[in-house]
């Protein structure tokens, strides 16, 4: 199924807001996780982790989903298909484990910031669950970046199925 160059542009705005968001939401969290962990400040710690938890739920989770969404459209509406060449397929792959990994941190970001709002954190209470946010947020940063490039310099390789597909086209019927 090809889509309509109106359709198409469409998906492809809303996907590229939707992964270039990401990242600036993921930027975001990061600097409230790390003021949250490194801060002396009582009420910048207790500001921070439910801070967090609305950046995570309410901006970050709907833009992963939604450039998840949108990358499959594109994908399966386009001639680049979503099984078909490699930097497409690991782009999916790359979307699908961040979303896990947001979604499994959901509830540690969530118990924190009911943690900072109840009692007041030192420097040192609960320091382990408070630096992995922060990982996670760097670790998270880098892993989008790199469908950023792989949608940049789109490079060569089909998978085993694109290379059948592709085959299967040219060896059609010959006069």
């Amino acid at each position: 199924m090809i889509m309509t160059p109106g359709l198409r542009k469409f998906t492809l705005t809303v996907h590229v807001t939707s992964s270039v968001g990401t990242l600036g939401a993921v930027a975001g969290f990061l600097a409230l996780a790390v003021a949250g962990l490194a801060s002396e400040d009582s009420q910048m710690v207790r500001a921070a982790y439910p801070a967090m938890e609305l950046t995570a739920r309410y901006i970050v989770l709907p833009l992963v989903l939604a450039s998840l969404l949108t990358g499959i459209v594109q994908s399966l509406g386009t001639p680049w298909g979503l099984f078909r060449h490699y930097w497409v397929l690991t782009k999916l792959l790359l979307n699908v484990l961040v979303t896990i990994v947001l979604l499994l941190q959901l509830e540690l970001i969530g118990y924190l910031a009911d943690v900072s709002a109840e009692t007041k954190l030192s420097s040192a209470d609960l320091r382990g669950l408070r630096v992995s946010p922060v990982i996670h947020a760097v670790g998270g940063l880098l892993v989008l970046l790199v469908p950023v490039a792989l949608s940049l310099y789109k490079p060569r390789g089909l998978t085993r199925y694109g290379w059948r597909k592709q085959h299967e086209g040219s060896m059609g019927p010959h006069p």
